[in-house]
């Protein structure tokens, strides 16, 4: 009974909740920005390089065609689907690219937060002494 008990305690932590419940929203966030990629960014910059989808670039490694599509060439044995792993490169550093954004704007928003905290806190007065006496003592 105590270890059930002790899971009890440590599941309802604080700590546990908080990463649950970001895992969750990092799960949700990460099909956001893979749809932002793969229906907003990548036709266009597709478009750019001669109108194609990145995500269908491969090489067959069994010597089937190339005008399959990548599924289809996959059922057909095995390939080298360079252009996916591009996808899901850009994918990445666009997440990574705005979770740094996020963490930016968090850390200023925690430095430049309330008035009260930009003030810097009152030298102690035996510091300000001391001071005193070494400014008197260089004169």
């Amino acid at each position: 009974m105590a270890m059930m008990e002790e899971f009890k305690k440590f599941a309802l932590r604080g700590n546990v909740m908080d990463l649950a419940v970001g895992v969750i929203i990092g799960g949700a966030f990460g099909r956001i920005v893979e749809s932002l990629v793969q229906d907003v960014i990548m036709p266009p910059v597709g478009k750019l390089f001669g109108g194609f989808d990145f995500s269908n670039y491969y090489i067959p490694l069994n010597h089937q065609g190339t005008a399959l599509s990548l599924a289809e060439a996959k059922k057909a044995g095995a390939v080298f689907a360079y252009g996916n792993f591009l996808t899901v490169l850009l994918n990445f550093l666009i997440l990574a690219f705005i979770i740094f954004q996020m963490v930016r704007l968090m850390n200023r928003i925690r430095h430049h937060g309330s008035p009260e905290q930009a003030k810097e806190p009152a030298t102690p007065e035996d510091i300000v002494l001391l001071r005193e006496i070494r400014d008197a003592l260089k004169r």
